[in-house]
């Protein structure tokens, strides 16, 4: 395994936005997964365990994790922006040195919502000119499709409310979708998630549905059992990119 680590993806925010690169053993074009953390959009870091990277690496995947501006410093849709430039960076990299020969994007909590608002609002990756669906998949862990709730507290309103506006993944799901097109997308939440995790997720998969998205390239999976984010995604999100890679994969 090689590491790459502390690389600023935006200089202008150096302290901040950094991302860490897990490359496999390898001299050939690799699949990547950029990944971006949990913790409400307030906490958390790109660090990741032994036992997170291992299920990509030992598949030849390489692995991406990027930091973001957070709350209290940060403001929506800052920390969105964030996303999208770690993406482009990543992309950029890998194409100037002949590394990765196919692109995955996800997270988990804030980190699937700051995903799902990269991959529906077409403006992030649009301005670096790049359509979200030129990624190969999307994987979103327990991200929340409505205005998230920290977004709410910025505003000044109860973190409970549902908020549907330009700052919610659902709003931008308005057009029916090129199919053909179509990114792989994954979804995880759990049967005992935060309040309303789940029902607003099928509420996403449903109208995604009803605006013609291919529901064949869409997987859903609730996690049995579970509370928010209880469970590791790293074996499922290696699974998917190898299912969709043609990687041979014995991982459960």
């Amino acid at each position: 395994m090689k590491k790459l680590f502390h690389i600023a993806y935006d200089l202008q925010h150096q302290d901040t936005c950094l991302l860490d690169m897990y490359l496999p053993d390898t001299d050939a074009s690799c699949p990547v997964f950029i990944f971006f953390h949990g913790g409400g959009l307030e906490s958390g870091n790109r660090e990741l365990s032994q036992e997170f990277i291992a299920p990509f690496l030992s598949k030849g995947i390489a692995l991406v994790s990027a930091d973001y501006r957070m709350y209290p410093e940060a403001r929506f849709p800052e920390f969105v922006e964030d996303a999208a430039k770690a993406i482009c960076y990543t992309l950029d990299y890998g194409k100037r040195r002949n590394l990765f020969r196919e692109i995955y994007v996800g997270g988990t909590s804030a980190g699937a919502y700051l995903s799902m608002m990269v991959y529906f609002n077409p403006h992030y990756l649009g301005q670096y000119g790049i359509s979200p669906d030129d990624i190969k998949g999307w994987i979103f862990d327990a991200g929340q499709p409505t205005v998230h709730f920290n977004i709410l507290r910025e505003r000044g309103l109860d973190t409970r409310l549902v908020r549907v506006d330009e700052a919610a993944p659902l709003y931008f799901v308005d057009r029916d979708k090129n199919q053909a097109e179509q990114s792989e997308l994954m979804f995880l939440v759990s049967d005992h998630d935060m309040v309303n995790r789940y029902e607003q997720t099928k509420l996403m998969l449903k109208t995604m549905e009803h605006f013609r998205y291919d529901m064949s390239k869409i997987k859903f999976r609730l996690m049995v059992g579970h509370t928010h984010c209880s469970y590791s995604i790293a074996g499922m999100a290696s699974g998917f990119i190898c299912g969709i890679s043609g990687i041979e994969s014995t991982h459960e």
